[in-house]
């Protein structure tokens, strides 16, 4: 028997072997011309993502910091696609037991009235943290004011709420410009509104008037119309003033605001009850007052 020897190391066969190594130089030629050709594209969708992580960011911060300025978002009840005048309804108000009982009574009527914007005034050193709280939950688009009537002026017989509606005035002068679109309405917080109301002064051109009822010892007190023009007052007290109307009694056109910037209501030299005389006259005359609510009647 004949056993086969074994080969040595030198005798055996020796098969090729490719090295891994042999097409690297190429692969790599390809990887990155295929790197560089995809590279800007990759950039310019991270940018994108970035872009639109940080309007996303922002948005909430925006919404929020319109919100105790004016917000043009649709009230409940307005028509979609309607262009409306906003209503500009300034309000003074002032720290005492009924005071939250009737911002709630307001609130409740003007959040149905659409593109409405309501100015309120404390007489007050400081914002209070009551009507700012009350505020932030009417629903209501609001900007919160605060302005301190001197004590001196605080004396029976003496006009009340005058530094509060001027503050409110030069709000709106430095808020709004001739581009804007508005009514604005002195709306105390003792009185109560009908909704029909906004829709009546909403068309004013200038300046309007309509009745007010409980007023001046009487049932109701209004404007004496002829022609369709404002001829005489219909009131239980003082019938010689020039504009014998209450404060709710009226409307202003924005424009008017802004285009007499000195009007404003009187402190010196105003006796009581003739506040709103004393401001109309620097706006408007009797002859050119547009009487609504059908002539005054309603």
């Amino acid at each position: 028997m004949v056993i086969p020897r074994s080969r040595s190391v030198s005798e055996r066969s020796v098969l090729p072997v490719v090295s891994p190594t042999v097409n690297f130089p190429v692969m790599k030629s390809v990887f990155f011309s295929r790197f560089f050709i995809l590279l800007p594209w990759v950039l310019i969708v991270i940018i994108m993502i970035d872009v639109d992580t940080k309007r996303t960011s922002r948005t909430p911060a925006v919404a929020r910091a319109g919100r105790t300025q004016h917000q043009r978002t649709a009230r409940p009840g307005a028509p979609a696609g309607v262009n409306r005048s906003f209503i500009y309804a300034i309000t003074p108000t002032y720290t005492r037991p009924v005071q939250k009982a009737e911002l709630t009574r307001l609130t409740n009527a003007f959040r149905q009235v659409p593109s409405f914007h309501w100015i309120v005034v404390e007489d007050s050193t400081t914002r209070t943290e009551m009507v700012a709280r009350f505020l932030a939950r009417s629903g209501v688009p609001y900007t919160h004011l605060n302005v301190f009537t001197p004590r001196r002026f605080k004396r029976t017989g003496m006009p009340r709420a005058t530094e509060q509606r001027n503050a409110a005035l030069a709000w709106l002068r430095q808020h709004r410009t001739r581009r804007d679109a508005g009514v604005v309405f002195f709306a105390d917080d003792d009185n109560t509104y009908s909704l029909e109301l906004f829709e009546e002064m909403r068309g004013t051109k200038a300046v309007s008037v309509w009745p007010v009822g409980f007023v001046g010892g009487r049932a109701y007190e209004r404007p004496i119309v002829t022609g369709g023009k404002v001829v005489g007052w219909y009131t239980g007290w003082r019938p010689d003033r020039p504009f014998a109307t209450d404060m709710a009694g009226f409307a202003v056109n924005l424009q008017v605001i802004l285009g007499n910037p000195r009007a404003q209501f009187k402190r010196r030299g105003s006796q009581p009850g003739m506040q709103e005389s004393d401001f109309l006259k620097q706006i408007t005359n009797v002859s050119d007052l547009e009487p609504k609510a059908s002539n005054c009647t309603r």
